[in-house]
């Protein structure tokens, strides 16, 4: 491939990460969704379970969540729908945008937000740490502290 000035820029604008801020959204504009825990969740007749979140990215508010099994690529078509079902049921209307990190595959998800019509926007993971970081801190002593009792 011959670079190009033009080609330069936008190889440089893929590059360039851009930490997201809830500032930057009105409520319901968009959501974001991420994976909540850190390690597996296990459990002794099902398995273990990836926790997914949807959080709105205007007031920070987990507006949905879903147990995956980790043997999956994600949730299926029908735990996606649910889960956007949920996220609208709270907010009374589903956001323009979402907002996904890259690492995380999630093709069912994909699927149906295209379906209902919303932007999928691909974004790094550290771009989103404003909204995970703390979710992800108060979902673990929530365990921690589930497995203690």
């Amino acid at each position: 491939m011959r670079l190009t000035p033009h080609s330069l820029i936008l190889k440089w604008q893929e590059d360039v990460h851009t930490m997201l801020y809830p500032k930057q959204f009105a409520i319901n504009e968009a959501w974001v969704v991420f994976r909540l825990n850190d390690a597996p969740i296990t459990t002794e007749a099902d398995g273990d379970f990836n926790v997914l979140a949807l959080m709105d990215a205007g007031s920070c508010y987990i507006v949905a969540n879903q147990f995956v099994p980790t043997s999956r690529l994600g949730p299926s078509k029908e735990q996606a729908a649910e889960l956007i079902e949920q996220g609208r049921s709270q907010k009374n209307q589903l956001p323009k945008k979402l907002y996904i990190p890259t690492v995380l595959d999630v093709p069912g998800l994909v699927e149906e937000a295209d379906r209902v019509g919303i932007e999928i926007v691909r974004v790094a993971e550290s771009d989103l740490e404003v909204y995970t970081r703390e979710a992800r801190e108060g979902f673990s002593e929530y365990i921690g502290r589930d497995a203690l009792h």
